[in-house]
């Protein structure tokens, strides 16, 4: 991405009245929701004492995200703010640690526990992620490979976590 294209990218976004308004909440809201949902699903397994699923709910995304956590503080990757001169749409203030998107990668391990229990629940949380990269990126916070590696790292943690181990 260079700062033409993220400029021609997010000129209506600009130029909209709410656009830019539109763009934080919404990134806020699609990260609000899918936490909230995460939560109620490890709530409702352990209500109806499904202790082995409640167990893998923990364990598979919290050991990733330790995993992917600990691999962005060793890379670094730099933030489109950071080297292209823009001006980002989402506020932040972190210098690097932008590879891989950890908001994406969230999501879509999110997408992959929920689809381990209904896959149509797991494929209405990965448009979700859909459109939070698409924020993420049009935000000026990531680069579009942040976005695409953590989508690709959530996804294949969750084929590793519920379908090669457990």
């Amino acid at each position: 991405m260079t700062k033409e294209q993220y400029e021609n990218w997010t000129r209506g976004i600009k130029s909209s009245a709410n656009g830019v308004t539109i763009l934080r909440y919404g990134t806020r809201v699609l990260t609000v929701f899918t936490m909230l949902s995460y939560g109620i699903l490890l709530v409702y397994e352990a209500c109806s004492r499904q202790w082995t699923e409640l167990y893998h709910s923990i364990l598979v995304p919290g050991v990733s995200f330790v995993v992917v956590s600990l691999f962005r503080s060793v890379i670094p990757a730099k933030r489109p703010y950071e080297e292209l001169e823009i001006q980002p749409l989402l506020h932040k203030e972190t210098e690097g640690k932008s590879f891989p998107s950890r908001h994406v990668f969230s999501i879509f391990m999110i997408a992959m526990t929920m689809a381990d229990h209904n896959i149509w629940l797991g494929l209405f949380f990965m448009i979700l992620g859909v459109v939070l990269a698409v924020f993420r990126v049009l935000g000026g916070v990531h680069y579009v490979r942040d976005v695409v590696a953590g989508a690709a790292i959530g996804i294949l943690c969750g084929i590793l976590g519920y379908v090669v181990i457990f």
